[in-house]
């Protein structure tokens, strides 16, 4: 595992910076606009799913919420992958293991089409950093995938991420990483944010829109909503 506050070395092991040095190196001579583009493919990559949809869901609604829904909506915001992305992950809802740092934190909601309709058998993949502001990069800590029910329904449990540094690009708020996607539906790939948090306003990829609902906040264990729109 490698500490989000070690972010420049962390970012050096990553095979596609190597390639994003490398390239760089090479085209000292060019214009910023070009290096641009080039840290863009780093921070920003598209990685796609590659998850077999379920033919049986294998989750009960029985005790699913009912969703409430008004007309149409909008699609999810799209962010960032971000540098520290890992496919593959084991199908699982509770991420929580021995050891792993940060206050329980549970975070249910749907997965809807931009009409309301709910997306059965949606994959949604989430990953983030613990309550120290670590990733692991080597193994799948606070890492893993599962699918919506036949109401579009999903619950994930996991730990309430901190806030890390990220030398010279200054810090990243607390937030967690999703990718979300339905059979017949776009790659939504976004990232989950907390509500009055500190650096919230200071950090470059925050956006409102993506807030989680906070039900519960005690020092204990928390529990939050989001339901996530996609396109077709």
């Amino acid at each position: 595992m490698f500490g989000c506050l070690t972010f420049k070395e962390k970012m050096m092991k990553r095979r596609k910076v190597l390639k994003i040095v490398a390239g760089t190196t090479a085209g000292l001579t060019g214009t910023a606009v070009a290096s641009y583009f080039v840290l863009d493919k780093v921070f920003n990559p598209k990685t796609p799913l590659d998850y077999v949809f379920p033919n049986d869901l294998g989750q009960s609604a029985s005790l699913a919420p009912t969703l409430q829904c008004l007309g149409s909506s909008q699609a999810t915001l799209t962010q960032t992958e971000g540098p520290f992305y890992t496919p593959n992950t084991p199908k699982r809802i509770n991420l929580r293991e021995a050891g792993i740092i940060g206050t329980p934190l549970t975070v249910s909601g749907f997965v809807v089409d931009t009409q309301c309709q709910p997306i059965a058998g949606a994959v949604l993949d989430f990953w983030s950093c613990d309550g120290n502001g670590v990733y692991d990069n080597e193994g799948m800590r606070l890492r893993g995938h599962q699918y919506t029910d036949t109401n579009g329904y999903y619950r994930l449990e996991t730990v309430r991420p901190s806030y890390y540094e990220t030398g010279p690009f200054g810090s990243r708020t607390a937030h967690i990483h999703v990718k979300v996607q339905g059979e017949n539906t776009s790659l939504l790939t976004t990232q989950l944010y907390f509500p009055n948090e500190a650096l919230n306003l200071d950090d470059g990829i925050f956006n409102e829109m993506l807030l989680l609902t906070m039900d519960d906040e005690k020092p204990e264990k928390q529990s939050a909503r989001f339901n996530f729109v996609l396109d077709n």
